[in-house]
């Protein structure tokens, strides 16, 4: 994207929008710094929050951006005007637009986003690596279609965004060791109350934010 940004940089007019639509956007804050440094005021970094494991022109999809979020994350130098301009654009192909700056940004995706794709594609490498993993795959049926859904997104996309939001990511798997920790614990201890208190407190939590999904349509 740096490169990008150094190539468009000679030829913009002032009042030029410029937007992206990365899915990190500290780094992507500091590319616009580095290669766009007298346009900031029209910088606008985005990330539209819609999507699926597929890549490619094959996998466009009319109606992608229906009701779901964009997430902008403006500089502190960018004008409201160029804000508002690339929210009506995105209000355009029906997305619900939220601000957030970049670092909050990174920090919520790498929970709910980055994280999951790195243990998706983890888990499958493990089962994949086994002596006995035929058997295995020719047993699998729905719980690991269901889980192992987002390992089969682009790896080479998944690389840049792992390497671009390594410090939360890593943050993220330091805290996910921890409660493997204490999974690992309970199973050891055979507390069958701590995992059903455990499962019950995730299933709930699911639950929740399922419904609330679902109202936003």
């Amino acid at each position: 994207m740096g490169a990008l940004m150094a190539a468009l940089a000679p030829g913009l007019r002032p009042g030029a929008v410029v937007t992206d639509g990365g899915s990190t956007k500290s780094d992507v804050a500091a590319l616009y710094r580095r290669h766009l440094p007298d346009h900031l005021p029209w910088c606008v970094p985005a990330h539209p929050i819609a999507g699926s494991d597929m890549s490619g022109a094959v996998a466009a999809q009319y109606g992608l951006y229906e009701n779901r979020r964009v997430v902008l994350t403006p500089l502190e130098e960018t004008a409201p005007a160029a804000v508002e301009a690339v929210a009506d654009l995105w209000r355009a192909c029906g997305a619900e637009i939220h601000c957030m700056d970049a670092a909050e940004h990174d920090a919520v995706f790498a929970s709910v986003s980055h994280l999951p794709h790195l243990l998706a594609f983890a888990y499958v490498d493990r089962v994949a690596a086994k002596a006995n993993a035929e058997r295995c795959f020719d047993f699998a049926a729905t719980g690991f279609r269901d889980f192992t859904r987002i390992a089969g997104s682009h790896p080479e996309m998944w690389t840049d965004i792992s390497l671009a939001n390594r410090d939360a990511l890593l943050a993220e798997l330091a805290d996910y060791r921890c409660g493997l920790d204490r999974l690992a614990a309970l199973l050891e201890a055979g507390d069958a109350d701590g995992l059903n208190r455990l499962f019950g407190e995730a299933r709930a939590a699911r639950t929740r934010w399922h419904q609330q999904f679902l109202r936003r349509g």
